[in-house]
């Protein structure tokens, strides 16, 4: 039976791609597209009740700051350069000065806006991430379920730096952000691009797959489809240039490539430099504005 589209509800999407969970446990997946609003999803798609077992590992390196190695030392390294260029593209242009981080992780990027001003509230669904985060911000974080429960207008900028690929109730939860917006405020969702060059020279070896972990997949357009029905609109787009490499490194690994360090840094140069003329980078940030 063909599977339904979790958030159109068609039931005539057409496969995709089949793949493994390569990060933790080999576990057979496929990706479906759905024709009607171009949502890319996993399925089979775990039970809430299941998913927290595919984040029990060590190597989930947004959620461990402690991991030793060339990959993980990288990761930290570009996160920290990261945090700054992410701020601009988030704040530019903008003069209110309540922001949501959603998906916070450990809390580093909504660290960064409070110490530059910022009236900052955070989540994450899991607990030992809102713990790490509650640390470094000196107070206690909300629950996901606790913020949807917050007034309307509560936020002049929410931001989900690659976490609308991991949400299991999608329509539900891009109700909520467009009630939590205030009206001219920002939504900016930072999302795996698989149209850009690293994720069609890699196919299902592509690192930012991720299945089950991700259990939806985007490109400009479909993301575009899913917030037709609200106030956000799409006003701008800017690149990530430096997950390239590292999805580049993980997809080598993955691959089982002898030099998987070299051979992603390679590939991720030509990731960035196909994109330079596509607009199609590995990761992508998309910025919306409520009317």
């Amino acid at each position: 039976m063909t599977p339904r589209c979790p958030y159109c509800q068609s039931d005539s999407s057409d496969l995709h791609l089949k793949l493994k969970d390569y990060f933790l446990t080999q576990e057979d997946f496929e990706i479906y597209r759905c024709p009607h609003c171009g949502l890319l999803f996993t399925w089979p798609r775990p039970e809430d009740s299941e998913l927290g077992r595919y984040y029990k590992s060590d190597e989930y390196l947004s959620h461990n700051e402690s991991k030793k190695g060339i990959v993980p030392f990288i990761y930290n390294r570009v996160k920290r350069v990261n945090i700054s260029n992410k701020y601009k593209i988030a704040t530019q242009g903008t003069s209110g000065k309540r922001m949501l981080d959603f998906g916070c992780g450990v809390g580093d990027f909504i660290l960064f806006a409070k110490q530059n001003g910022f009236n900052v509230c955070a989540t994450d669904v899991t607990p030992t991430a809102r713990e790490a985060a509650s640390k470094k911000l000196g107070t206690a974080l909300p629950s996901p379920e606790e913020v949807f429960e917050m007034p309307d207008g509560s936020f002049d900028i929410i931001t989900m730096w690659h976490v609308l690929e991991h949400i299991s109730h999608l329509k539900s939860q891009i109700f909520h952000l467009n009630r939590l917006i205030v009206n001219g405020g920002r939504l900016v969702l930072a999302l795996p691009d698989y149209l850009s060059y690293d994720a069609l020279h890699y196919q299902d070896k592509w690192a930012a797959y991720d299945v089950p972990r991700h259990l939806n997949h985007f490109d400009s357009h479909s993301l575009q489809n899913i917030f037709a029905g609200t106030q956000l609109h799409l006003v701008g787009k800017a690149p990530l240039k430096w997950d390239a490499y590292y999805i580049s490194m993980l997809s080598e690994k993955y691959r089982g490539s002898s030099l998987s360090f070299v051979k992603g840094i390679i590939q991720g140069w030509k990731s960035n430099r196909a994109a330079r003329k596509s607009g199609e980078y590995s990761s992508m940030v998309y910025i919306f504005e409520k009317e």
